[in-house]
This record gives C-alpha cells, sequence and structure tokens, in this order.
C-alpha cells in the first residue's frame, strides 16, 4: 500500500504506531520498504553518518536532492521525507518554496523544516503550495552552536511551554507532522494529546504517533557516540533485515522506545 498524508492521519488516529527511519540510497531503502517502515527520512544526518561532519551544517541542497533521487527510486510504497538543509529555508518563505521544489522534483513527498513558530509563515507557505511539511521542534541539530551542544529540551516550565507552543502555531499552519527530538517523555505526550497532527518522536517517549531513529545508529555501525534513546537491533538479530524488521515490530508493539531510551 501506497504511504501517503492520509495513510498517516488514518493510522495515528487509530492508534497505529508509525515507523520512520534515515535512509540515503537505494538499496537501503528497497530494505526498508520491503520491511514495512512507512517513512523513508533522506536526513541532513548523512553528514555525519555518511559523510564524517561533526554536525549537520555543511550539507548542500544538491547533495540532499542526489540522496532523495536515490532513495525515491527504492521507495515503492514508503513515503519519502527529505531534510532542508542549513540555510537552504530560513532567509524567506520564497526561498524555501523554491527549495522544497527541488527537492519534491528529486522525488520527495515531503520535506521537514526545522524551527518552532517563527517557522509557520514559511510552512504555511509552502503548504499552500502543494508541499507537504514536516515541523521538526525540541532538539533542532541546525541549531547545535545556538544550543551549546546536543542537549535535551523543554526541561523547564517556560521551555516547556515554548514547545507546546511551537507544536500548536506549526500545526496551525498546515504541518502534516511535527517530529520532536530529545524532549521529556512526558512533554511530548501533552504535545501529542494538544494537536491534531501526527507527532514522531526521538528521544521523546513513547506517547506519540511514531518513531525515528537514523539507520547506521539500529544496525550499530556509527563510530560516533550514541545518544540515549539508541538502540542497537543488530543485537541478537542475524541479518539486516532481521534487525530492521525488530525495529518495526518494536515500534509497533510499543516496546520501544523503553524508559532507558526515555527522558
Amino acid at each position: 500500500m501506497k504511504i501517503n498524508v492520509n495513510t498517516l492521519f488514518k493510522m495515528a488516529a487509530e492508534g497505529q504506531k508509525i515507523t520512520m527511519l534515515t535512509c540515503y540510497d537505494t538499496s537501503f531503502a528497497t530494505l526498508l520498504d520491503d520491511a514495512g517502515v512507512e517513512i523513508l527520512l533522506v536526513g541532513d544526518s548523512l553528514g555525519m553518518v555518511i559523510q564524517g561532519e561533526d554536525s549537520t551544517l555543511p550539507v548542500t541542497m544538491e547533495q540532499m536532492e542526489y540522496h532523495t533521487r536515490c532513495v525515491a527510486r527504492g521507495a515503492k510504497n514508503a513515503l519519502v521525507l527529505s531534510d532542508m538543509p542549513f540555510g537552504s529555508y530560513q532567509e524567506s518563505p520564497q526561498q524555501a518554496f523554491a527549495n522544497a521544489a527541488r527537492l519534491m522534483q528529486a522525488g520527495a513527498h515531503m520535506v521537514k523544516v526545522e524551527g518552532g513558530a517563527f517557522m509557520a509563515e514559511t510552512t504555511r507557505f509552502l503548504v499552500e503550495r502543494g508541499i507537504p511539511v514536516c515541523s521538526h521542534i525540541g532538539l533542532t541539530p541546525q541549531f547545535v552552536n545556538s544550543f551549546g551542544g546536543y542537549r535535551v529540551q523543554g526541561k523547564s516550565e517556560n521551555d516547556a511551554e515554548r514547545i507546546l507552543h511551537d507544536a500548536s502555531a506549526l500545526a496551525d499552519a498546515g504541518a502534516s507532522l511535527v517530529l520532536m527530538e530529545c524532549v521529556p517523555a512526558a512533554l511530548a505526550k501533552r504535545v501529542s494529546d494538544g494537536i491534531a497532527v501526527p507527532t514522531i518522536g526521538i528521544g521523546a517517549g513513547v506517547d506519540v504517533s511514531g518513531q525515528v531513529l537514523v539507520l547506521h545508529d539500529i544496525l550499530g555501525v556509527y563510530p560516533g557516540r550514541k545518544a540515549r534513546f539508541v538502540k542497537n537491533f543488530m543485537a541478537g538479530a542475524d541479518s539486516i533485515q532481521a534487525a530492521v524488521a525488530g525495529y518495526v515490530t518494536a515500534v509497533k508493539a510499543r516496546s520501544f522506545p523503553a524508559e532507558e531510551h526515555c527522558f
């Protein structure tokens, strides 16, 4: 079954967990698609796991287009979600549309934009012009220098209220998904309960519509520091296919993330 925005809303309404993994090439796109992963995220995380950079900031539009095309060729049923790289959308809604259109023409079905309520105008601009948007709030890696590192967001009441406001503003602007990264599980639940849009978590507890992890993390091959929310699904698996199937099963069964993966 071909996954689209309506499928995701239906799954969320029925309490069926949505699975998402990052993906950067055709071979893995085919494997993940066959395993039933609903969303393939062509993440700017490729800067770190593919290129060996220290952050996502060096990734370019040309690189995102290239990897989006590769993934789109292998995705028969999954929805292809592509990251808008740093510097490709912050200047103006018009700049964001021009670059989002490039990713859609490369095969994306939706684009992901980092930032809170200040990105609502840009989100609305894109949606009104036929580009579905996944909003990314909480820990937004492109803002790592502003945050002073990769830190949990929303721990204080003021920060929690800001994230709640961000989610509401972006949902009202027409976002099709709201992705939360590194926020306390209780806050993620408040966000999910408060908006009529499917929510995706990474380090955001189990009470969201779905989960996402970086492919290289679930396979245990990324050499960098492992975040608390990461689980190596290759441990005990006899193949990559089995590891991916284990991830899908665990998310659907709500056994991942467990308490040790949450904040």
